[in-house]
């Protein structure tokens, strides 16, 4: 087997404070389930129910979360701080 090679059983990639915000404005159920730990599935079972840890917005038949919504609810303001002078 190529050690190189992708497989499902890789550990998911961390979700850092300034990855979350380079996500933009807003972003989908399935990241929010990634950055708090959860399946795809449950994710989106919460989402239906209204139990995520953040506010979910309905668009058509998609859902949409932001991200300031998602800093808020780990602790971490939603804008960077200044630079250092």
């Amino acid at each position: 087997m190529d050690s190189t090679a992708s497989t499902s059983a890789e550990q998911p990639p961390v979700w850092t404070v300034e990855r979350i915000r380079a996500l933009g404005a807003v972003t989908d159920v399935v990241t929010v389930g990634e950055i708090f730990g959860m399946s795809r599935s449950s994710a989106y079972e919460l989402a239906r129910r209204d139990r995520l840890p953040v506010p979910v917005l309905r668009v058509g038949s998609r859902y949409r979360v932001s991200v300031a919504a998602i800093l808020t609810a780990l602790g971490v303001p939603s804008e960077p701080p200044p630079p250092a002078t």
